[in-house]
Formats: C-alpha cells, sequence, structure tokens
C-alpha cells in the first residue's frame, strides 16, 4: 500500500481483515458492523477504508464504494466494457434515455409522483417507472397529498450504487429555473415550426 513503509502491525492486519470481510461480503457492509467484527471502533473502520480506497485507486481494478455508512468491493468503472464482455452481459442492461430522465427527475427533486414525472417529460411514463421499480433502482416511499394521492417515488441505495455516489449530495447541481427557461423560449419556435 501506499503508506505501507509507515503502517505499524495491528494497522496491517486490520486492513487484512477488513479487506477480507468485504470481499467476502454478498453485498453493502454497515461501518457498525464492520467494526463490531473486527472489535475496532467505527472512526477506525473509516481510517482503514480511506486507506483502502487510496490502495485500490492506485494500483488495482477494484473499488471500494461508499454509500451512506456502508462500503462494498466493486470493479472500477473504467473496465466495464471488458467485464460485459468477458461475463457475456448485454448492453440492454443499460439504462434507456427515458429511464435516465425518471431517475433524475425523482433523484433531484428527492421524490415524486408519476404525474409529476409526466408534467415534466411531457409523455407518459408508466412503463419506465415500473421497470425502474424491477430493477430496484427507485421505490414507493408512500401517497402525495395531491388530489387523488398518487404514489411518491424516491431513489434507492442501488441506485447510489448504480452510479458509484455516496449521497445525492454528490449529484452535480442543476438550475432549474434556467431550464425551465430556457424550455419555454423554444415553445413558441416549435409551435411556429407545427403552424407552417
Amino acid at each position: 500500500m501506499s503508506n505501507e513503509v509507515e503502517l505499524n502491525p495491528e494497522i496491517k492486519t486490520n486492513l487484512s481483515r477488513l479487506e477480507a470481510l468485504l470481499f467476502a461480503a454478498p453485498g453493502l457492509s454497515a461501518v457498525e458492523d464492520l467494526a463490531k467484527t473486527l472489535g475496532i471502533s467505527s472512526a477506525e473502520v473509516e481510517s482503514l477504508a480511506g486507506i483502502l480506497s487510496e490502495h485500490y485507486a492506485e494500483r488495482h481494478g477494484i473499488r471500494l464504494q461508499k454509500v451512506r455508512n456502508q462500503y462494498q468491493l466493486v470493479t472500477a468503472a473504467e473496465h466495464a466494457a471488458l467485464i460485459e464482455q468477458f461475463l457475456g452481459l448485454e448492453v440492454s442492461s443499460r439504462l434507456s434515455q427515458p429511464a435516465l430522465e425518471v431517475l433524475a427527475i425523482i433523484a433531484y427533486q428527492l421524490g415524486a409522483t408519476r404525474p409529476e414525472i409526466e408534467a415534466i417529460r411531457g409523455v407518459n411514463s408508466d412503463t419506465v417507472v415500473k421497470s425502474l421499480l424491477a430493477k430496484g433502482l427507485i421505490e414507493e416511499r408512500g401517497r402525495s397529498e395531491a388530489p387523488g394521492r398518487p404514489i411518491l417515488y424516491r431513489i434507492t441505495p442501488d441506485f447510489l450504487q448504480h452510479f458509484g455516489l455516496e449521497s445525492l449530495e454528490q449529484l452535480p447541481e442543476v438550475n432549474f429555473e434556467e431550464l425551465k427557461a430556457l424550455r419555454q423560449s423554444d415553445e413558441p419556435k416549435e409551435q411556429r415550426i407545427l403552424k407552417d
């Protein structure tokens, strides 16, 4: 590891033990669970995870991904095409443009109903919403107070994991007012084209 000269034997042992747990884990592992199993504090787990993460980023094809307060070993994104080819994965497993639009709406609004999604997109989104629910990227959060009490959807931890995010704060900033103004300025041109 990059800090190998500076690491004492206890830290090296705990790094090795943490790596083994993460490798054996079927999915995300909570910091508290890792700390309890290793017999160390959560802060120590976070510190060890930082060392592992730096090490993997420098020299390996795997990464240590953090989603909220959980960790998981994943393959490096730059090797995705190679892995898909090796495993014979279909390109269809990628998300469509409509699916990405719906996910963006739900993520940036911290939840949205299907009528809200359709009002923004301007098209029926029922199939896309069902597909995202089936993939586990969104989930039902409850019901809106709007007329008819439509179902309110939110993103899931799988969404964060799929896009390699720790939290929604890592999403790029979007100026929605600017986008609305841009869309409204384009509408008269579209109407003129249709009338001609």
